[in-house]
């Protein structure tokens, strides 16, 4: 399932939801819909991430994600590779850098004590999606704004 598949099927539940979301949902999200208990090739993560090989090498090489090697020492994905990658794929589609995901996976990786300080850089992060997104529905206005001017019509587009 590549990403705009799961971005289709986040995108339908986030539709379908009455209240606020739960963790329960992201998690059910967060969800590949295949079997990745089992490791996985190097192919089938770029396939499903929809990102390509290189860049799977170079967020290892960044020190982003540990992965293991087999006997003839090709890249196998563990499930936990799999989940942390699908996390920093959202991360830098929303615009956060590898500078800054670097030092979020360190402090990951540093254990419990760092969780303050992740929280506070989700939550700063958190901030700055919502400045976007106010300055996308702007954008979006004008160009419907635009369109109409033009004598087309902008149609009801759900976000």
């Amino acid at each position: 399932m590549a990403v705009q598949d799961l971005m289709g099927k986040a995108l339908a539940a986030l539709a379908e939801l009455d209240g606020p979301m739960s963790v329960e949902v992201i998690h059910r999200l967060a969800d590949t819909g295949g079997d990745v208990d089992e490791p996985r090739t190097i192919a089938e993560v770029a396939d499903l991430l929809d990102i390509s090989p290189h860049t799977l090498r170079y967020y290892e090489r960044a020190g982003l994600v540990h992965v293991d090697r087999d006997s003839s020492g090709h890249r196998l994905y563990s499930a936990e590779a799999v989940r942390r990658l699908v996390f920093l794929t959202r991360m830098r589609l929303s615009g956060m850098a590898i500078r800054d995901l670097q030092h979020y996976v360190q402090l990951v990786d540093a254990g419990d004590t760092t969780v303050p300080e992740r929280h506070d850089m989700l939550l700063e992060h958190r901030d700055t999606i919502r400045r976007q997104l106010r300055e996308l529905t702007l954008s979006l206005a004008a160009t419907e704004y635009k369109i109409a001017t033009y004598g087309g019509h902008t149609g009801d587009v759900a976000i």
